[in-house]
């Protein structure tokens, strides 16, 4: 199999990406590191409020799982309700449930607010059962959702699926209309272009080295030491995710960095795309170490997977094409001809409780975790944290929940365990 080893998102965005600006300031009311959504979004939202904002990105804005991910704009949570109802009480999850509503309407008023074009469509997700046992929990998960937090899931039979898919290997499906797909780049790019709209400044290239408290009597700030220098700035506010280094130590053992790679075939005639997902739902299977896929806006199959656990790079990136090209085919034979033009791979912000987290550690506010939801969730905690950096109350229902330290194995930096945790899905995937 021949493909582009390249980021299919990134190479049809048009216009281009922003530029960054040129100098760095001396200090900053607010300094933002990491320019994928969380950062981008907050920082919008600080210089919408007259904030003195500076955004911090190591390579180019949104060049991590930002514009790495698949374009789906998701309800829920990673976690079953029952599992989070265990784990918090029912008006914990109630908000947490609420909060991944919040988050689809925030990302399309942005959108619309900005004129982003970035195909945002409220096509709704599909999730469909892998065995049979999975099905059936489907009709308790969707009358608990609709008793407890309002919100009306449809299960889709077996002999109905194939007006949802067009394949017979699945044994029914769940849908939700709610949810949407996008062009991840664009939307990324139309945030950026946003954020220099409202006076932020966004400094590319700029590898955040180190984040120091000064050592004064006066007002409490804090020393950032770039690749392009150092600024001072009144908060610091952590959104780099999955790509968290030790610049800030005490975020990055908290973080489980996993790899996710895609790849997208040649465009597919129109009737053969039909055929493959006729309502064009965003579609993701019930494993644990699931497939996720969707049509693309031209057309193309989008077939994305935990193809290994590892952070990718160019060895992880190939051998994950064969395998996620099997998987296709497996999925959809139709496709058994199909060209795989684009392969590429991204890092994922997984915590060791599989929640999102936010609020302040060390004095520096944070946001992470969205394992697998980010496009909406990052757009929406970016917006909140900016809103309790302006000085109004924390409504964010997962700020202050325990926040575990990853297991050195899995913790950023140190990844020697992730195939253990690979092995293990799989194993409950084939027990349960």
């Amino acid at each position: 199999m021949s493909a582009k080893e390249k980021n299919y998102w990134w190479e049809t965005v048009t216009p281009p990406r922003p530029q960054s600006a040129m100098d760095l300031p001396e200090s900053v009311e607010v300094a933002v590191v990491g320019g994928g959504f969380t950062g981008l979004s907050a920082a919008r939202a600080l210089a919408q409020r007259g904030v003195q904002v500076a955004v911090l990105e190591a390579e180019t804005a949104g060049w991590g799982a930002s514009s790495r991910n698949g374009g789906m704009v998701l309800t829920g949570l990673k976690l079953p309700v029952p599992t989070l109802i265990r784990r918090y009480g029912k008006q914990a999850v109630q908000r947490m449930y609420a909060v991944s509503l919040e988050s689809i309407d925030c990302v399309e008023q942005i959108i619309r607010e900005e004129r982003i074009d970035c195909n945002f469509s409220r096509c709704g997700h599909l999730e469909v059962a892998v065995k049979q046992a999975h099905f059936d929990l489907y009709e308790k998960s969707a009358t608990l959702i609709k008793r407890e937090f309002n919100h009306e899931l449809r299960i889709i039979s077996k002999s109905e699926l194939r007006q949802e898919i067009g394949t017979d290997i699945y044994h029914g499906g769940l849908v939700d209309e709610k949810s949407a797909g996008l062009h991840p780049a664009r939307y990324v790019a139309g945030l950026a272009y946003a954020v220099q709209r409202a006076g932020a400044g966004l400094f590319e290239k700029t590898r955040v080295k180190s984040v120091e408290r000064e050592a004064n009597t006066g007002p409490r700030r804090f020393r950032v030491h770039t690749a392009r220098g150092t600024l001072t700035a009144r908060e610091v506010l952590l959104a780099s995710g999955a790509y968290t280094t030790d610049a800030t130590p005490a975020l990055r053992r908290k973080v489980i960095p996993i790899g996710s790679y895609i790849i997208a075939t040649e465009p597919l005639p129109e009737d053969l795309a039909r055929e493959l997902s006729p309502r064009n739902r965003m579609i993701y299977d019930s494993k644990h170490f699931l497939y996720y896929y969707r049509l693309t806006p031209d057309s193309r199959m989008l077939f994305g997977g935990r193809a290994a656990f590892f952070p990718a790079n160019e060895n992880t990136v190939r051998q994950s094409a064969e395998i996620l090209r099997r998987g296709m085919i497996a999925v959809y034979p139709q496709l058994r001809e199909a060209k795989v033009e684009y392969v590429w791979g991204g890092t994922l912000d997984f915590t060791f409780d599989v929640m999102p987290h936010a609020g302040k550690i060390e004095d520096l506010y944070f946001a992470l975790g969205y394992a697998g939801h980010g496009v909406a969730a990052a757009t929406w905690f970016g917006k909140k944290l900016a809103a309790i950096l302006c000085g109004e109350p924390s409504d964010i229902p997962f700020d202050g929940i325990r926040f575990p330290n990853a297991p050195i194995g899995l913790r950023s930096g140190n990844t020697w365990a992730l195939p253990l945790a690979g092995a293990y899905y799989k194993l409950l995937d084939w027990l349960t």
